[in-house]
């Protein structure tokens, strides 16, 4: 903030000074609250942001769950829980490209896109634009790059990247390409299980056990490495309401701390966007508010 100036003495008229400052006072409240509202919604800048999406379960499916010891006790127990968080629609795919690029993009059901045929910005395209990194690491994707419909378990339907021109195949990697050494993550990258490990087929003890056992080592550095790890679901069970798990953890995620605001993927996209540094929001996430009350 710049240095205030003390006011200049004049001869104007006493009325007038008074108006002055009443108007400076005014002025300075005016700011004062503005810098406050700021300071209050300010999102930590981490090196690095993970994002795991799970799913077809409802809240209630996974949190408080014995099936899920890992997401229980670990990551909610030593991050942020959002109570309220909803998915937007369904089926899965719309959901997708809604947390990808702030909308549907006009799909509406779960078939295979034509690989580049939207132009959208999202938040790929943003982080390339903004000269960052960015990656997704796609369980069982043949190869990367791949832009197969389906194999074996992968299914393009949880990939919506391969739906943008302004996303380049490559950054489409194989989960085995995901980075031992975790300095080499690009600053945000998406991680799609297969339909077994995200719980689309499996048991949601099969998922918890993939997230500890594949993206545990990362938590766990994360929480000393000016990281997060965002794990969300793309949809419930449509028996509660649309009402998911998503759950934050990370050096400046607040241990144990809740939020019972009302989010949505808009609300993650915007936030994962002002985490990364990002002036551009895609879509909805213009107007969608960050996720706030978790970072310390």
């Amino acid at each position: 903030m710049a240095a205030v100036k003390a006011p200049q003495r004049n001869r104007r008229p006493l009325a007038a000074l008074a108006g002055a400052v009443a108007l400076t006072a005014a002025s300075i409240g005016v700011w004062a609250a503005t810098a406050t509202t700021a300071q209050a919604a300010a999102l930590p800048t981490p090196d690095h942001v993970v994002v795991v999406v799970m799913e077809n379960h409802a809240y209630s499916q996974v949190i408080g769950s014995s099936s899920a010891p890992y997401l229980n006790n670990t990551i909610k127990a030593g991050g942020a829980n959002l109570t309220q968080s909803y998915g937007l629609t369904h089926p899965s795919e719309p959901n997708y490209y809604m947390l990808f690029s702030g909308s549907n993009q006009g799909r509406t059901d779960d078939s295979c896109v034509s690989v580049g045929s939207i132009s959208a910005p999202n938040l790929a395209s943003e982080l390339i634009a903004a000269g960052k990194t960015w990656a997704s690491y796609n369980e069982s994707l043949p190869s990367q790059g791949s832009t197969t419909c389906s194999s074996g378990k992968y299914a393009q339907k949880h990939n919506p990247w391969f739906g943008f021109s302004n996303v380049p195949t490559s950054t489409a990697k194989t989960f085995a390409q995901f980075p031992t050494d975790y300095t080499a993550l690009p600053k945000v990258s998406f991680v799609v299980p297969n339909l077994c490990s995200d719980m689309h087929d499996c048991s949601v003890s099969t998922g918890d056990t993939w997230i500890q056992n594949n993206l545990g080592a990362y938590a766990t550095w994360a929480k000393t490495h000016n990281s997060v790890l965002a794990v969300t679901f793309d949809e419930d069970n449509k028996l509660s309401g649309n009402r998911i798990p998503t759950l934050f953890y990370g050096e400046h995620v607040t241990a144990g701390s809740s939020s019972a605001t009302t989010y949505n993927h808009y609300n993650v996209l915007r936030t994962i966007e002002d985490l990364a540094g990002l002036s551009a929001h895609a879509g909805n996430a213009a107007s969608a508010s960050d996720i706030t009350g978790i970072w310390n």
